[in-house]
């Protein structure tokens, strides 16, 4: 009888005293993950520095399989014509091209000019590819609501870091849209690219075509690149850029931080009206957004006004 008081005794010790905290975490980790309260940051995409490797799970992403990689990309002799699919998107002309390296978007806006259009090459971030890009972040309406005379061109680019830069030459990117039987325009070459994109953008910084880039909070690295891109390279003295920051502020801020040239702003505006005559002229301008990683690029207002911030031309 004396032994079994003490067992109950030491029992009730011992739960009296546990630590719930670990429940609670865990708990929270749950709650967080199945969509509880917002937190700042990105939602649907993580940082490419600190991005955890894709779960076992079946991908909804169409043209991926389940561990994230790209699927359906086709035997190429590097020459041949590409096959595509035509269709009507947004009252413009889109186009669907296969390559070795995964789909390829382009579309065209309603009343494209080609004798005086640029081209605007938009780079997705992780954790989706080119398809899942044009649909979900509905690009050919946010393309369409800038009202730039331009040639727009979606890539299929790396979903996470263990995947590689699909892309290493934007020449050989421009290539594979002529193959498919497109005729590029003549005019200015403007590379946007969100989050881990920057993987994919820093490889270009050296083509002699590319005028501007828009970095969609992705300053994730690539600093010495785009060092160059606007200040040592041998073309930077035509070049411009903008730097957007929201889950990255503090490396954006630090990048334009070293530059005299540089001018800054607060918000991203509403309207064109919104930003000073400085600021539109400015070689590199930095914006710290108010606007949080993932709707940067969905909630359609980032990416058609920043278009309008470039040298092409409107419609």
């Amino acid at each position: 009888m004396k032994l079994l008081a003490i067992a109950f005794v030491l029992l009730a010790s011992t739960v009296a005293g546990a630590d719930p905290s670990e429940e609670e975490a865990t708990v929270a980790d749950e709650v967080g993950e199945l969509g509880g309260e917002p937190t700042p940051g990105p939602v649907e995409e993580s940082p490419p520095e600190e991005a955890p490797k894709p779960r076992a799970r079946m991908s909804t992403i169409p043209g991926r399989t389940f561990d994230g990689r790209p699927r359906g990309r086709i035997n190429d002799d590097g020459e041949s014509r590409l096959e595509k699919v035509e269709d009507t998107v947004q009252g413009g002309r889109h186009w669907r091209i296969k390559t070795a390296q995964g789909a390829v978007h382009v579309w065209v806006p309603p009343g494209y000019d080609r004798s005086t259009a640029g081209t605007v090459v938009y780079v997705h971030g992780y954790w989706t590819d080119a398809d899942g890009a044009w649909k979900e972040h509905e690009l050919a309406r946010q393309f369409k609501s800038s009202r730039q005379n331009a040639m727009f061109i979606v890539p299929d680019a790396p979903a996470s870091m263990d995947e590689s830069v699909h892309w290493r030459a934007l020449t050989d990117l421009r290539r594979a849209v002529t193959r498919g039987n497109i005729k590029m325009p003549p005019g200015p070459v403007v590379v946007m690219g969100h989050s881990g994109a920057f993987r994919t953008v820093m490889q270009w910084v050296d083509h002699r075509m590319v005028d501007q880039i828009i970095l969609l909070d992705a300053m994730y690295g690539g600093e010495s690149k785009f060092d160059e891109f606007i200040k040592s390279g041998k073309r930077a003295g035509e070049h411009k850029m903008i730097v957007v920051g929201a889950s990255v502020a503090q490396e954006s801020t630090a990048f334009v931080k070293k530059y005299k040239f540089a001018k800054a702003r607060e918000t991203v505006p509403d309207y064109m009206s919104g930003f000073t005559k400085e600021e539109r002229r400015a070689k590199l301008l930095y914006i710290r957004s108010q606007y949080g990683h993932m709707p940067i690029v969905t909630n359609r207002k980032v990416i058609p006004l920043l278009l309008k911030v470039t040298r092409l031309k409107a419609l």
